[in-house]
Order: C-alpha cells, then structure tokens, then sequence
C-alpha cells in the first residue's frame, strides 16, 4: 500500500518520538507525556493507543472538545486541559511529564523563552522535551523558488524570519537561534532534526504514486533529517532536548558538546 504523503511528512517525528520514549520510559513501558498546543490530538491520540499517559493542553476549547471525541472514538483516555504555555506550572505544577511536545506553538507565542521556561519546569529530571518550529532557512528557500526573490531576502535578514506584512507565520527559526533558546531554558541539546527537507520540494503525486517512490522518498527523508547541512534547509526544525537528572539540570550549564 502506498504511503501517502502525510505519512512521508511526519514519518522523522514519528522515528524520533519513538526514540526518545524507548529511552526515558520506565521498566513498566508507560509514560506521562504532556502535548502543549495539541489540539485534536494529532500526537496525543496515537500516544495513548501506545499505553502511554497523556495530558493535552490547549487554549481552544473546540479543539479540545474534538480530541475527547477522537479520544472516545479510539478507545482511549486522554486528559484535555485548556490553558497556554506560559501556565503549565501552574495548570500542571513542576516535574508533572517525562515527556513533553511543543510542536507550532513557539512561533506564535509571545515571549518563547517563558513559554520554553515553562516547558522545562513541566518535564522531569531524566526527561525529554519535543519542540517543532517553522524553518528560516527554508521559507527563504521557498519563496525564492516561487520568484519572490525579496521576500526569500527578507525572511534571511529579518530577525523574525518573515517575508513581510502578508505573511501569517509571526517568526522563524534556524538552528542556531532555536538551540540558543532550549539552552537559554537550562535544557542539554539532545537531537536536532529536518522535517519535510525534500518531501515539500517533490509533487505530490510523486509522493503518493506507486510504493516504491514513497518508500525511497522516505528513507531520503530520514537520511537527510540527521546531514549537518540539508537539515537546515527543512521546513520544520525538530529538537529533542532533554533535562538532566543531576545538578547540571535547569540554571545549570550544558555539557560540552551539546550544540548539534
């Protein structure tokens, strides 16, 4: 069966999470993870299905009040609590998550260092935070392949990484300024990954063609998601950033080396 091109475009989350939660989970396979900006549960279904304990926190409450559908539709528990980055600890109270996802919410908020603050309260020592931002580096990349060669010169210049007034995205991110923020945050650099490097380059109907050009396109899609150099050029920047379980942890300084 082909693989559609949703499944290609989230497959590098997906690897990752998987990673991750095979890392911190406990001997009894399950654990608390908390999904900031979550929605309809995208994530936090699938979690679930997996056995592990989710909390969806969300400022809309229709959005919440269809992942409590979904949730029920699965056979799944999920809790949904409304409420904004910035107010995990008070929502949620400190240490409440060994796992932590905060995939589009950073470039709408508007402070990201409270709202990554919050987020390294909220997960354990030996636990993980999951962060997804817009790519910098690629908006310029597209807009430039589009003709709109000021903008691309614009979102490479800009602080913010937008390509002017019309643009709906209130900021960017490159490597390099979202590494500065988890670190800011006292969190140690885990992993840095490309989301959608190729996949939002190729036509769709390549993409959900014959399995075989999907499957390539996905082991493409992996292989470059980890290369020092295409990563950068990726749609979506994914970070794992994990909080130490020693004094080195928040307020301390990060191994060296952790700069990806």
């Amino acid at each position: 069966m082909p693989i559609k091109g949703s499944r290609v475009r989230s497959a590098v989350m997906w690897n990752a999470l998987r990673g991750v939660l095979d890392r911190i989970a406990p001997e009894a396979g399950q654990s608390d993870v908390v999904d900031v900006g979550g929605g309809t549960g995208g994530f936090a279904v699938p979690l679930a299905e997996l056995g592990h304990r989710v909390t969806v926190v969300d400022a809309n409450p229709d959005a919440l009040a269809a992942l409590e559908r979904r949730a029920a539709e699965s056979g799944v528990s999920v809790r949904a609590v409304q409420g904004d980055a910035v107010d995990l600890p008070d929502l949620l109270g400190p240490d409440a998550a060994d796992l932590v996802l905060c995939h589009s919410v950073l470039e709408y908020v508007d402070d990201p260092g409270a709202a990554m603050a919050a987020l390294a309260g909220t997960v354990r020592p030996g636990g993980s935070v999951s962060v997804l931002v817009a790519g910098q580096v690629a908006a310029a990349l597209h807009r430039a392949l589009s003709g709109h060669f000021d903008d691309a010169r614009m979102v490479l210049t800009g602080t913010s990484g937008r390509w002017g007034e019309g643009d709906r995205m209130p900021r960017r991110f490159t490597r390099e300024t979202l590494s500065e923020l988890v670190r800011g945050s006292g969190l140690r650099v885990a992993e840095l990954h490309g989301v959608r490097i190729f996949a939002d380059l190729v036509p769709n109907g390549l993409q959900e063609g014959d399995a075989g050009s999907a499957d390539a396109l996905l082991a493409l899609e992996s292989v470059a998601a980890v290369h020092p150099v295409l990563r950068d050029l990726a749609t979506q920047l994914h970070l794992v950033a994990d909080r130490l379980p020693s004094a080195e942890g928040l307020g301390g300084r990060p191994p060296r080396g952790s700069k990806p």
